[in-house]
């Protein structure tokens, strides 16, 4: 689970409060027959996408990336689905608060699949990038940029095919 929660006062409309609340897809672990769905919400229901547009209209908010995270997904005979990296820049003050997972732990593979990348918490602020602890609460400016780069989900089986690059970096490590 990736959650977003932030809120302030709108000085767009005459000092209104405002609150947002999100649940952020990530990409699903492999299984024995099928690849993962990347970019998806899994284990949830009844959660909503709300449209860079809409959401860029109602809070003062700009989304500046809303991407799949490509390669984040472990390898194996079946790939682990892809997260995604949504960024948002911030138009005036406001709190913030983080409940995210595997930050630390990468999501497993299975069966000699690969882990898939470890989600990524990061503020932008005056050019410099502050990494975010899994679970936090925070201070928001005019013109930060959150950055959330969500889990890609453990592949299954071992990969047919390694790249050579990982294989030389394994055999240095050995």
């Amino acid at each position: 689970m990736n959650n977003l929660t932030f809120g302030g006062g709108d000085p767009r409309r005459a000092g209104g409060a405002f609150t947002y609340y999100e649940t952020v897809a990530g990409g699903c672990g492999a299984s024995a027959a099928h690849d993962g769905p990347s970019a998806v919400h899994s284990h949830m229901t009844n959660s909503w996408n709300t449209p860079v547009e809409v959401l860029e209209e109602t809070y003062p908010v700009r989304v500046k990336r809303y991407v799949i995270r490509h390669g984040s997904g472990g390898r194996g005979k079946h790939r682990g689905g892809d997260g995604i990296v949504r960024e948002l820049e911030f138009l005036s003050a406001a709190e913030g608060g983080l409940l995210s997972d595997r930050r630390i732990t990468a999501p497993y593979g299975l069966r000699g699949g690969q882990s898939g990348a470890a989600g990524k918490n990061t503020l932008l602020r005056n050019n410099l990038a502050r990494t975010l602890s899994g679970k936090c609460a925070f201070e928001l400016q005019a013109g930060d940029v959150l950055r959330i780069e969500t889990p890609g989900g453990g592949g299954w089986g071992t990969p047919r095919f390694e790249d050579p690059r990982r294989a030389r970096q394994r055999k240095r490590s050995r």
